[in-house]
């Protein structure tokens, strides 16, 4: 697999800008993510100490692991230049705002990636609008074929 999507970070939020964070992982949590088993549900990203973290994202233990496995739920460090950890915890200060997961995907040269966004939340008649655009853009194409 080699790119995994948070679907419902664009149906709940606004996305206002993007950016690819690498990740501080062990190696079987690699394998895990190679395989496709990663869940976004509920997760987030927090600054600490001028540190970006992700919490409650779900990578599960890898199958073949040994008692050197990886815990499934923990903190995990983000790793993104100082210019740009300047600016997303700035954005954080303001209302509403939130860093979100948004998908991780491997680079050329192999290492795991995670693109986050810095969005804004919907509210519940905003998610409406989104799935009347969606619906009609669907009938469209379905028209069109």
């Amino acid at each position: 697999m080699s790119e995994i999507k948070n679907r419902s970070a664009y149906h709940d939020y606004f996305i206002e800008d993007k950016y690819d964070a690498g990740m501080v992982l062990a190696g079987t949590e690699v394998k895990s993510i190679r395989d496709g088993k990663v869940n976004f549900v509920d997760s987030f990203c927090f600054f600490a100490k001028g540190e970006l973290w992700v919490r409650n994202m779900h990578i599960s233990e890898y199958r073949f692991g040994t008692t050197n496995n990886h815990l499934a739920v923990h903190d995990r460090k983000l790793l993104l230049n100082k210019k740009e950890l300047r600016k997303l915890e700035n954005k954080m200060k303001e209302k509403g705002y939130s860093i979100i997961p948004l998908r991780i995907f491997f680079n050329e040269n192999g290492f795991a990636k995670m693109e986050i966004g810095l969005g804004k939340g919907k509210k519940h008649f905003d998610k409406r609008e989104t799935i009347k655009k969606r619906d009609v853009e669907k009938e469209i194409k379905r028209y069109l074929k």
